[in-house]
């Protein structure tokens, strides 16, 4: 008996509704934000935020209460989004959607729900709001790993933890990669940072940056 693997409950569909509602609908607008700065069109956002929630709903049970429900989302999404990708590239590996433990609980899932379908007027300007057109291109003209790492830690804010959590990465290569990112962004916007007046000396370098930061 004590060798059986440890059941999770079963919520009622009242229960498991309600608290879905409470816990992962208030994410929909930054997972929105993620999905379009990942894919770059509003359809295919769209459908993999549906995605996301559709398999989140079916695993709700895995999602233990008061952990990151925002992290947990973020790194459903980020598998759909590698798995779709390698469909499309003809890459035969795929995500395991069996691993459904560890941190952040079921991190893929599979379902039915109408959730998500309300982000189907969402549009491009949520996400220019955050950021000028000139910094998307060059947000969006960066390979997906470099532009994910800065979308999880510059627009939504994520600890380096939680972006190794999302993204199955140690945290050193979360630091490496999104010290790469920051240079590759830098580098883009050095033409458009001229245009607008500012010089050579007008940009700080990264250590300048670094040694302000430390001080």
């Amino acid at each position: 008996m004590s060798d059986s693997p440890e059941r999770i409950p079963k919520l009622s569909k009242e229960e498991k509704d309600r608290r879905f509602q409470a816990e992962l609908m208030p994410v929909l607008d930054p997972l929105y934000n993620f999905a379009f700065r990942l894919t770059l069109d509003e359809d295919d956002a769209n459908d993999l935020v549906q995605e996301t929630y559709l398999k989140a709903y079916r695993f709700f049970e895995y999602f233990e209460p008061g952990t990151n429900a925002k992290a947990w989302l973020f790194r459903i999404l980020k598998n759909s989004f590698i798995n779709d990708f390698r469909k499309k590239s003809k890459q035969p590996a795929k995500v395991d959607y069996s691993e459904i433990e560890g941190y952040y609980n079921s991190e893929e899932v599979e379902a039915d729900s109408d959730a998500g379908t309300t982000s189907s007027d969402m549009r491009q300007q949520a996400v220019r709001d955050l950021i000028g057109d000139e910094v998307a291109r060059a947000l969006n003209s960066l390979p997906v790993d470099f532009r994910t790492v800065i979308i999880l830690c510059d627009l939504e804010g994520f600890t380096y933890e939680e972006m190794a959590k999302v993204l199955d990465i140690p945290i050193g290569t979360v630091r490496s990669r999104l010290h790469r990112a920051r240079n590759f962004l830098k580098e883009k916007l050095d033409k458009y940072a001229r245009s607008m007046g500012y010089g050579t000396n007008g940009a700080a370098t990264d250590d300048e940056d670094d040694q302000e930061t430390t001080d």
